[in-house]
C-alpha cells in the first residue's frame, strides 16, 4: 500500500496486471487506498463516505470491515481526526 508514485515501473505494471485480472482486487485496492489516506491526512470527517461506500460496493471482508466502523463511528472519526499521542503514558508502568 506504499503511495503509487514510489512504485517502481514493474511494479507499477504488476499492480495493472492483477487489478484488470481481479475487479474485487482492484475495489479493495481503491478503497484501501482512500482509507490509508483518511489515516495520513487525520481526514475522519470522511469516514461515513468511505463505511458507505464499502458497505455499498466492496468485497464481503471490507464490507464487514466497514460495518465494523459504524458501529463506533464517533471513536472511528476522532480517531482519524485528533492528533494521537502516547503522552504522558509513555515509558511508564504501573503497579
Amino acid at each position: 500500500m506504499r503511495p503509487r508514485e514510489t512504485l517502481t515501473e514493474s511494479q507499477d505494471e504488476r499492480l495493472l496486471q492483477v487489478r484488470l485480472a481481479c475487479p474485487g482486487i482492484t475495489r479493495t485496492c481503491d478503497l484501501t487506498r482512500a482509507f490509508t489516506d483518511l489515516i495520513r491526512h487525520q481526514r475522519g470527517y470522511l469516514s461515513l463516505e468511505w463505511i458507505r461506500q464499502s458497505e455499498q460496493d466492496a468485497p464481503k471482508p471490507m464490507k464487514s470491515f466497514a460495518g465494523f466502523l459504524r458501529q463506533d463511528l464517533h471513536a472511528v472519526t476522532a480517531g482519524l481526526t485528533l492528533p494521537r499521542s502516547s503522552g504522558v503514558a509513555e515509558g511508564h508502568e504501573t503497579a
